[in-house]
């Protein structure tokens, strides 16, 4: 009988540096053991101090000075945070590890080649588990309900192998201690938290995940050449299934064969896997349909809205309200659902990195996002901007999302006007004219007002009339252009040189057609409110006059 060892706490530094040492972290100074239960993880910024709880585990990115490692120490202690991670090597010094004990904060070391981003999530996973509470601790086959990162242990310690849990996309979910004696490709993909993309195109030609998907029993796979000696350790792995969906998988680093105890041992092991990332999928569905339950009522106001966001922990205080979306056109398919829903975790992170108690969810296509308010209410807007776009830089170009930044809610109606306010900003921005992937209303007001027009237009079934209709007639009865060189002209506000350079001609040529369409349209460019109505019915008018 396999004798399961009582875990830790859950959110507790020791199960942390358990869980990611020798891979990840390692414990430079400090002890784990007393820094008790961590409240979250937060990145520090320098310049924009964020909000810490008790027990936080704070990301120390570009922090290396001895000397800004001290004065951000003695911070922490004030704050009462956990632990401090830092690039490694971490700079030991005797005044950095005197300024560590004053402040009763452990120190880190975060290993090269991890990005600070794979950390976070790692760390999420790992301190998130349990979230949809229940009375008492859940177990499935003697382990905390969803705890991976135990269940990756216990079938190490049945294998006597350093163990990964990855779902179908070779991602890595979780993971087992003793990675160090596995070779530098296991110690690699822990790093990224995926299976580098070279091992997992060889592994593919090999037919690996053919035959993982075709068969419920154990694959072996021998090491891959890939002259680098990076893959020198044979693999067991094996898929874990519910019913005829594959959820995932289960790779074992050994030196051969197993053995037929530890086959069926490995087989038993996969069945406990599947029960444990069926409960992760339920609780992570449940916490999102709730959270994006209470989002969509506090933001749509009305009587539940107050409760709404007193559940959320929100309640009573101005908030910045910001939303996320795909930019551009985009179909309505699974994938695209699937992307939209990666997006909203990735967006969740980076909030939650900004303040503790921030709230995110995808309600009806779009993530939005309510950030408690620090500092002055009129550096809101500034500070959501700041929040958007240091997201932007991190998202990368992949998803091509687009961020909405909303005027600060100090009330609930101000809250709904603030929503209100961030859907017709990504509006906007989905049209994808430029380059601009976030934006407050003041600096796209022109150009929403423009969308709302054509919307009222297109509703009353509106067609050009007046000057705009006898242009368009003339061009399309003589292949002529005065429509589109009365609109170069406008916006060169007269300038008869930028316009004409805009459309490739000579501005005697200019001139001659800028004449012309004054004859035909009937319109008297000299007249600032013909231009006007000129300029609104080319902008509102404009995409209707070909139908």
């Amino acid at each position: 009988m396999t004798v399961v060892p009582t875990p830790r706490p859950r959110a507790s530094l020791a199960r942390v540096v358990d869980d990611l040492g020798a891979t990840l972290l390692d414990l430079v100074h400090g002890d784990a053991e007393a820094a008790g239960e961590i409240g979250g993880v937060v990145i520090h910024d320098p310049v924009d101090a964020p909000v810490l709880p008790a027990g936080a585990l704070v990301l120390g990115v570009g922090v290396e000075a001895p000397d800004d490692v001290a004065a951000l120490l003695a911070d922490l202690g004030a704050a009462r945070a956990a632990a401090l991670v830092l690039r490694a090597p971490v700079p030991t010094t005797p005044q950095v590890r005197d300024a560590a004990d004053r402040a009763g904060v452990a120190l880190l070391g975060l290993s090269r080649g991890a990005p600070w981003a794979h950390l976070a999530a790692v760390l999420r996973s790992l301190l998130a588990e349990g979230d949809v509470g229940v009375a008492e601790q859940e177990s499935l086959g003697g382990l905390p309900s969803g705890d991976l990162f135990a269940v990756a242990n216990a079938i190490a310690s049945l294998l006597d192998a350093p163990i990964t849990i990855e779902d179908r996309s070779s991602r890595v979910l979780a993971f087992s201690g003793r990675q160090d004696e596995a070779d530098p490709s296991r110690v690699e993909t822990i790093l990224g938290r995926q299976v580098p993309e070279r091992y997992s195109r060889i592994l593919n030609e090999r037919g690996v995940f053919r035959d993982l998907h075709r068969t419920d029993q154990p694959v072996f796979i021998a090491p891959v050449p890939d002259g680098n000696g990076a893959f020198t350790m044979p693999r067991v792995a094996i898929a874990v299934r519910a019913g005829d969906e594959v959820l995932g998988s289960i790779w074992a680093a050994v030196p051969g064969p197993l053995s037929e105890e530890r086959t069926q041992a490995f087989l038993e092991a996969a069945k406990l896997v599947a029960l444990h990332l069926l409960r992760v999928r339920a609780g992570a569905d449940v916490q999102r349909r709730l959270r994006a339950d209470l989002l969509g009522s506090a933001l749509e106001g009305g009587t539940g809205a107050r409760e709404a966001l007193d559940r959320l922990g929100l309640a009573g205080q101005s908030l910045l309200v910001l939303g996320v979306d795909l930019g551009g056109p985009v179909p309505d398919t699974a994938a695209v659902a699937h992307e939209r829903q990666r997006l909203s975790d990735a967006f969740a992170l980076h909030l939650s990195a900004a303040h503790p108690r921030a709230a995110a969810a995808l309600v009806g296509g779009v993530t939005y996002g309510l950030v408690p308010l620090t500092g002055p209410p009129d550096d809101g807007e500034e500070r959501a901007a700041r929040i958007a776009d240091d997201f932007l830089d991190r998202v990368g170009d992949r998803l091509r999302p687009v961020v909405a930044v909303g005027p600060v809610a100090r009330d609930l109606a101000g809250l709904v006007h603030a929503r209100a306010s961030t859907d017709r900003v990504l509006r906007v921005l989905r049209e994808g004219r430029g380059e601009r992937r976030a934006a407050r209303l003041g600096d796209i007001a022109v150009e929403a007002l423009v969308l709302e027009l054509r919307d009222l237009v297109a509703a009353r079934g509106d067609r050009p009339t007046g000057a705009l209709a006898r242009l368009l007639a003339y061009d399309r009865q003589h292949h002529t252009n005065l429509v589109e060189t009365l609109k170069a002209w406008l916006d060169a506000f007269g300038d008869v040189a930028r316009a004409a350079e805009a459309m490739y001609v000579h501005p005697n040529t200019f001139r001659y057609r800028l004449r012309r369409l004054a004859e035909v349209g009937e319109i008297d460019l000299d007249d600032p409110d013909q231009r006007f109505v000129a300029m609104l019915q080319l902008r509102v008018l404009g995409p209707f006059a070909d139908d």
